[in-house]
């Protein structure tokens, strides 16, 4: 029963994502904040099938045991496009609310995510192992946290200044990702069932790409 459902959920996923990503890529002219919202959304999407798409071959199979490498390399892999992912929403976040100064916020950004990605790379991590040293998860997600951090409060507050009822809840979309996230990292091997808050966590990042979406389309439907 687990294999249906979280295969059929997976797929959805995936395919929402990734569609309204090329859609949103499609249907947006060149560097504008949708355009590169569109590419945000395909990322996520294309990053998170690294692990996804082997999770589901493993449940459908012969099982999550089976594929632990496999399922290791995707776990890296989506660590760093979500990074990267984070790293895009923010150049939105520039764009929609035309902040042209902020250079050491921009650096403090860009440095984070180095740092994280570069965290992530490290062999420490074991990622291919069954064994992977809690240690590490820890290590690699505190620049992780402190950039979405950020990121929400930067979010939080520009929608509330200027009134952006468009992207008004995108700061708690964020938020919910993290609060879903943390506790997988902190506790999943110990308690499994722990993991099944990626799922709302996953939800999440639906949400945040469908705000985005919409807001095109209004903009769109607005200017007609």
């Amino acid at each position: 029963m687990q294999a249906i459902a979280e295969t059929i959920f997976d797929i959805a996923y995936l395919i929402t994502v990734i569609s309204i990503g090329i859609r949103m890529i499609r249907k947006s002219p060149a560097h504008t904040q949708f355009r590169l919202f569109g590419i945000m959304a395909v990322i996520l999407g294309c990053g998170d099938a690294f692990h996804l798409i082997p999770r589901v071959i493993a449940l459908c199979t012969t099982g999550l045991d089976q594929y632990t490498a496999l399922l290791g390399f995707g776990k890296c892999v989506t660590s760093i496009t979500m990074t990267i992912f984070y790293v895009l929403l923010y150049y939105v976040w520039r764009q929609r609310y035309k902040v042209h100064h902020g250079t050491l916020l921009t650096v403090s950004i860009l440095g984070l995510a180095f740092i994280r990605i570069l965290l992530c790379l490290m062999p420490q991590n074991q990622w291919l192992s069954s064994d992977a040293p809690l240690s590490w998860g820890i290590y690699r997600n505190i620049p992780f946290a402190i950039l979405g951090l950020i990121i929400i409060v930067l979010f939080f507050h520009s929608t509330r200044k200027q009134q952006d009822h468009a992207f008004h809840w995108m700061w708690l979309t964020i938020l919910l990702s993290f609060g879903f996230y943390i506790p997988v990292v902190l506790w999943a091997d110990t308690f499994p069932l722990i993991g099944m808050l990626m799922i709302p966590k996953t939800c999440a990042y639906v949400w945040a790409v469908m705000i985005g979406y919409c807001a095109m389309r209004k903009e769109q439907e607005d200017k007609r």
